[in-house]
């Protein structure tokens, strides 16, 4: 059974072993499908970017598989096939036919990411098109064993230090490093991206598109569909990148391409008085403070160890009026006194999250885990 299987495999490493992916890929390569590639490959807005590009070119009459990660409730989220998550028994199907194609030693020793990387491709198996997206990396990443027919890299900030890098030259570089013939780089805070990314072209020679070179009629056509659908300025730009990228690949767009493609938990309105995000870094926190400017939320949070909570509720503390701390139970969570110290310096109010209150607002926001378990604890009321 999949999730027996996938139980005993840790969620996270401290180190990950660069090689075992692409020496395991090559054993099976010529047993995989060879659909066309999307790989999309950044900090933030994978997921919506992944699922506004899915979904457009299902539009179009093709078959289509979008592969997302982390899930928010239940794993069968970040397999996406032909317009739905993927189903149990195709799962389970699945999973025996990459089991039996895989030497026992090489499946046990895959991490749960990378088996759940080949086991979407096979899911794929039957479709013209798969937007794959990376996991933390861009070079070394599960999903960079695939040959990729386009490479979009969507805003690359501070995020996964102890793996990519502390400064943003190096982690810019590790990600950018993915691309293969063509590339399409979306708008960026940090302008050392373009230069990099300029760069690795010239020593792949790979064909190198900027977003933020768009024509004036492209950029008119994104901001109508955007304001049709009520997109968030940040959401506007994942938009604007899964729209470039059909272009590209030589497809016409329009509204109807992405009617109900919003991803959900990204600013997702779950009942009048609460907005749920899963962002969970300081770029996140940004583009949220700027949307909601001049609102007022209890912000329910918590955050992973490795996160810089301080500068993301430094960011956050124009739209918060007081924050409810939520019990999450991963050991990835930060020790709850240092998280209250922060609080306190920077005199925000907290106090342990209990009920919801018909009459405020609240912001839910801090990582998948804080969706997931606020979602669970909400639902049974």
């Amino acid at each position: 059974m999949l999730s027996k299987f996938l139980d005993v495999k840790p969620l996270y490493y401290d180190q990950i072993d660069h090689e075992r992916m692409p020496c395991i890929y090559k054993k099976i390569k010529s047993a995989l499908p060879t659909p066309k590639i999307i790989h999309l490959i950044g900090t933030n807005g994978k997921g919506t970017t992944g699922r506004f590009l899915a979904s457009a070119l299902l539009k179009k009459g093709l078959q289509v598989g979008h592969y997302t990660s982390p899930h928010i409730l239940k794993f069968n989220e970040r397999i996406w096939l032909n317009g739905a998550d993927v189903s149990d028994e195709i799962l389970e199907n699945t999973h025996k036919k990459l089991f039996a194609l895989l030497e026992k030693s090489d499946a046990d020793a895959l991490s749960y990411f990378e088996y759940t990387t080949f086991l979407a491709m096979m899911v794929f198996a039957e479709c013209d098109y798969v937007v794959l997206e990376a996991g933390l990396g861009g070079e070394y990443d599960a999903t960079a064993v695939f040959p990729k027919e386009l490479t979009l890299f969507t805003p690359i900030d501070f995020d996964h230090t102890a793996f990519l890098g502390e400064s943003i030259e190096k982690i810019a570089t590790t990600k950018l490093n993915a691309m293969q013939k063509t590339a399409i780089v979306g708008l960026q805070k940090h302008s050392e991206v373009y230069e990099i990314a300029k760069e690795i072209a010239f020593h792949k020679d790979t064909k190198l598109i900027f977003l933020k070179e768009g024509d004036e009629s492209f950029q008119i056509n994104i901001s109508a569909i955007s304001e049709a659908m009520d997109l968030p300025k940040y959401l506007s730009d994942n938009l604007a990148l899964a729209a470039c990228a059909l272009e590209k690949l030589g497809f016409e767009f329009n509204a109807d391409d992405f009617k109900d493609a919003r991803l959900f938990g990204r600013l997702t309105q779950i009942a009048p008085n609460i907005l749920l995000d899963v962002g969970h870094n300081a770029l996140a926190a940004q583009a949220i403070a700027k949307t909601l400017e001049g609102q007022k939320f209890t912000l329910i949070y918590n955050t992973y160890k490795d996160k810089d909570f301080k500068a993301i509720l430094t960011l956050l503390m124009p739209i918060i009026d007081k924050v409810e701390l939520l019990d999450v139970s991963d050991s990835r969570i930060v020790e709850r006194s240092f998280l209250v110290q922060t609080l306190q310096e920077l005199k925000l109010t907290c106090k342990p999250h209990e009920a919801i209150q018909e009459d405020k607002n609240y912001l839910v926001f801090g990582s998948f885990s804080v969706a997931e378990t606020f979602l669970k604890e909400w639902q049974k009321l």
